[in-house]
């Protein structure tokens, strides 16, 4: 690896080991200041935090040279990033702890921003609308795998980074409506609406697999087939298992709560509420 590609690795790993300190030393502010009940809690989040970070370590350094060699190791960084690192960074709430990692008089600033009938909230309440996230995240899964546009980013270490940052993003907005971390734009969905969503991004999911397994020929600059097919039934089985594990987990806060309850409820939620403690204080 040239000194310029290790340079830029760097430009991937400073910013994820910021992620961890901020989210550490928010949630230590927070762990002090918490009562015994939600302890637990916190440790479940910290964890979530520290293994979605360490999710797209592996995925963005870890895979990096694979991902140039293996159409198979490129997809499994792909997942890692999508439907691991993504949702474990929502599912442990980073908001309230990133908050708390802040200097009082900034927190008091992007508290009031965040609670305001601004444009940016509109802007961000109508992207994490579930119609809208979906379709923005197929369509930005389907576009990165045309094989001009693949092996455009497989020739390009910028390119093949800003595909990163897009599927993060859109991933953000996939999960978004499903797991409900803060800030709250407006109400969650009922878990009925969760489930068909989630059971619609499987089929998509599904279909591309199906698709690159199914193809004749390799369609991408690795040119082994046997290499793509892989690839594709890695995305047809772990991106659709961790699609009906979502799923399955809704069903599940559906049949506890009912539909009226589970309506109102977020996957991030302890106890059945949508604030935990000291987090959103």
């Amino acid at each position: 690896m040239t000194a310029l590609a290790a340079g830029w690795r760097g430009g991937i790993a400073l910013p994820l080991a910021a992620v961890a300190v901020v989210y550490l030393t928010g949630w230590t502010r927070l762990a002090r200041r918490s009562p015994p009940r939600c302890r637990r809690d916190l440790v479940v989040r910290l964890a979530l935090a520290l293994g979605g970070v360490t999710a797209a370590g592996v995925a963005l350094l870890g895979l990096h040279g694979a991902a140039h060699e293996s159409f198979a190791a490129h997809m499994m960084q792909h997942l890692l990033v999508i439907v691991v690192a993504v949702p474990a960074l929502l599912l442990a709430d980073p908001l309230p702890a990133v908050m708390w990692a802040l200097p009082a008089a900034l927190r008091r600033l992007v508290r009031g921003a965040l609670v305001a009938p601004a444009a940016p909230r509109r802007v961000w309440r109508a992207f994490t609308r579930m119609p809208v996230a979906w379709t923005v995240h197929v369509a930005a899964l389907w576009l990165w795998h045309v094989p001009a546009v693949y092996d455009a980013a497989l020739a390009s270490g910028p390119l093949h980074d800003v595909e990163h940052l897009v599927f993060a993003t859109t991933a953000a907005l996939f999960w978004w409506p499903v797991i409900g971390p803060a800030p709250r734009a407006a109400r969650p969905p009922s878990f009925g609406w969760r489930i068909v969503y989630l059971v619609l991004g499987a089929f998509q999911s599904a279909a591309l697999g199906m698709f690159l397994v199914a193809a004749p020929r390799p369609l991408y600059a690795y040119g082994a087939l046997d290499d793509q097919t892989l690839g594709g039934v890695l995305m047809w089985a772990v991106g659709g298992a961790v699609d009906m594990a979502a799923v399955l987990i809704c069903v599940y806060r559906f049949l506890a709560r009912g539909e009226h309850a589970a309506g109102l409820a977020s996957l991030t939620a302890s106890g059945g509420q949508g604030r935990m403690g000291r987090f959103n204080r």
